[in-house]
């Protein structure tokens, strides 16, 4: 399933939404110009290193500054083609009506704590692994939950492949972020096992999944109330 769009009008234009998804685009554009070396160690350096990062949580006066920001830059690094339009695809379509309820600086912030709290969790499931995570799942995986909680009957509008034909059909939010949500607990369960082996970070997308539900519970009633009750599917 591909949502496309939703039907969930906003009221305010969604700047930092579109400066995300904008400034993740650019940052993929500069990857694609550097060779295989030069990613690697941009991605070594920038990305997050979940080794380093449990160090400075049992010892934080003694990390280093780089160790703390790479829970945010490595948010901006994507592997791929698909990781790139995946991620901003979701952001597109549900992030704006989360900055509608937060606001611009709120928006932000929600969007930066959800995405470290997805690089902890990581980080603690995956352990002292050197090898880094990169990607703005985990943030994206907030604004899932917080949509989830807000409009869990907003109709989504979804792509579905049918062999070679490509269907839209609409679902509800509840049913589409769920199973998502299903998806990415059943594999992270599956990983640990052999938490690097499928090179997804399924645990960021649970911790930041959880993490953004719990942030936005003090906003679900101005949610409701700056929506008519009319654009509920």
């Amino acid at each position: 399933m591909i949502p496309i769009s939703d039907q969930n009008p906003t009221r305010r234009f969604p700047i930092i939404n579109y400066t995300l998804i904008a400034i993740n685009v650019i940052v993929f554009i500069y990857e694609l110009t550097l060779t295989p070396p030069q990613l690697d160690r941009l991605i070594s350096h920038w990305g997050m290193n979940s080794a380093a990062v449990l160090q400075a949580l049992f010892n934080p006066l003694s990390a280093p500054l780089l160790t703390w920001e790479t829970l945010i830059t490595s948010q901006f690094l994507h592997a791929g083609w698909a990781h790139i339009i995946g991620n901003m695809l979701f952001l597109w379509v549900f992030g704006d009506n989360i900055e509608d309820v937060l606001g611009h600086l709120g928006h932000i912030a929600f969007y930066f704590l959800s995405g470290i709290a997805a690089g902890i969790a990581q980080a603690f499931m995956l352990g002292p692994s050197l090898v880094p995570s990169i990607g703005a799942s985990g943030a994206i995986a907030g604004v899932l939950g917080a949509y989830l909680l807000l409009y869990p009957m907003v109709r989504i509008n979804i792509l579905f492949p049918l062999f070679i034909l490509f269907w839209t059909i609409e679902i509800p939010a509840v049913v589409v972020i769920g199973w998502w949500f299903i998806q990415q607990f059943f594999y992270g369960i599956t990983a640990l096992s052999d938490a690097a082996a499928s090179g997804i970070a399924f645990w960021a997308h649970i911790g930041g999944f959880v993490a953004g539900m719990i942030l936005i519970l003090p906003f679900i009633g101005r949610a409701h109330r700056r929506r008519p009750s009319v654009y509920y599917g």
